[in-house]
């Protein structure tokens, strides 16, 4: 039994065998946790100051804005870039944002637009930062263990908002909103220090694109004529405006039909985020991935969405939390792995920046969207518009993939810009 259990935890953790990768882990769980520790207290705040569903979708598309703008042209810097030397100059920038704004509000500085436009200058700095680290997880480890490495670094981002909000919630409540920013401006050192002390020899490297006019638009149609890479795109668009807006929808159900306050809701965001990070390393022990993986994924995050929204107390939406974790990472690790097998690696900064820009950069959209929908009739209709979405997605992804076929596995492959792996999709 002893053999077994080691067994399957070395296999679920394989990728982290990789010295560079094992920095990057590390870092990353720091970082990430100080990053949800502050998107939190952001939201705590505003709710705060204005108690309005609007104001918490404004926040959110200050906060991912910039991505929906900027994202293309910024994969195209990824591709071209030192991956490596890029994240510590988008890290360093984070760092002092986050100790700005904690600045301010220590001071009695932080008004509504003061909040804002510090959430948009960190908008900007992520547009260049999801690019640059996703497509960095290819160069770290070999292609026997990336789909390990890819869901690892999904279960670093869900493990973070399992500490991160319920960390806000009591700093919130012992030390007021401030030093929730502060903290997490020093988690930057963490993510820096691994940064630097990586071999860049150790790191499998694709060939640089040159510096050319027309690279987004070349990424795009390369998007557009790779159906499968397009098909789960537009199922991320879909899913990322109206499902995944846990940050206004939460809040406003919390505080208003299921009668909690700031501790039921961080307590929910845990749970939710706690059931992430257990699908995050049951996803991790899969050596493939394919299309069904990614439309079973949708259905369960719609079916666990539909249930949030017909909860009749707190009690019964904790039961239904970690659930809801468990199929949104199942949807999401395995959208995010099927783009990063599949992608021509000189492509993949590009690819990847436009899945940020669907999932992250429909936000200001969705945001102030699923906003209203909570302020004129009610939180819960906000949380079924997800479940439908997500619902349809899936309906979609399943049609475009040939009904109940699967596609052939992914092969990932680092170097080879000229013949990129397929999956078979109907026609």
């Amino acid at each position: 039994m002893t053999d077994k259990i080691k067994g399957v935890s070395a296999d679920t953790f394989r990728s982290l065998r990789t010295r560079n990768f094992r920095l990057f882990f590390l870092g990353q769980l720091v970082s990430q946790t100080g990053t949800w520790l502050s998107m939190i207290t952001q939201t705590l705040l505003v709710l705060h100051l204005t108690n309005s569903g609007v104001a918490l979708g404004l926040l959110t598309a200050a906060q991912f804005g910039p991505m929906l703008f900027l994202g293309a042209w910024a994969g195209a810097v990824a591709d071209r870039a030192d991956k490596r030397r890029l994240l510590i100059t988008v890290q360093s920038l984070s760092m002092v944002q986050s100790l700005a704004l904690g600045a301010l509000v220590l001071g009695g500085h932080a008004s509504l637009g003061v909040i804002y436009a510090l959430a948009v200058v960190h908008g900007v700095i992520t547009a260049f930062d999801n690019p640059a680290r996703r497509s960095f997880v290819v160069e770290m480890v070999s292609d026997a263990d990336l789909p390990n490495a890819v869901s690892l670094n999904s279960a670093v981002m869900t493990g973070s908002r399992v500490l991160g909000p319920a960390a806000a919630g009591a700093l919130v409540v012992a030390f007021g909103y401030g030093w929730p920013f502060v903290i997490d401006g020093l988690s930057y050192i963490a993510v820096i220090a691994g940064l630097v002390m990586m071999r860049p020899g150790e790191l499998n490297r694709a060939e640089p694109a040159p510096r050319q006019p027309g690279q987004v638009r070349d990424g795009l149609r390369y998007l557009y004529n790779t159906p499968e890479l397009f098909v789960p795109m537009v199922m991320m668009t879909i899913i990322g405006t109206l499902a995944f807006n846990f940050s206004v929808t939460i809040p406003l159900l919390i505080e208003g039909p299921l009668h909690g306050g700031t501790s039921s809701f961080t307590t929910l965001f845990s749970i939710v985020s706690l059931g992430s990070l257990v699908g995050a390393l049951a996803t991790a022990r899969r050596s493939t991935v394919d299309g069904h993986h990614v439309v079973v994924g949708a259905a369960g995050f719609g079916v666990t969405l539909a249930g949030l929204a017909l909860a009749p107390n707190l009690a019964a939406a904790y039961l239904v939390a970690p659930v809801l974790g468990v199929a949104s990472i199942l949807f999401l690790t395995s959208s995010t792995a099927t783009v990063q097998l599949l992608a021509d690696p000189a492509y993949r900064g590009r690819v990847l920046a436009i899945q940020a820009m669907v999932f992250l950069g429909s936000t200001p959209i969705g945001g102030p969207l699923v906003g209203w929908v909570a302020d004129s009739t009610g939180p819960r209709s906000a949380v079924a518009l997800g479940a439908v979405a997500c619902l349809g997605a899936a309906a979609y992804g399943h049609r475009a993939m040939g009904g109940s076929s699967r596609p052939t596995p992914a092969q990932p492959n680092h170097n080879d810009t000229t013949d990129t792996p397929t999956v078979t999709l109907a026609d």
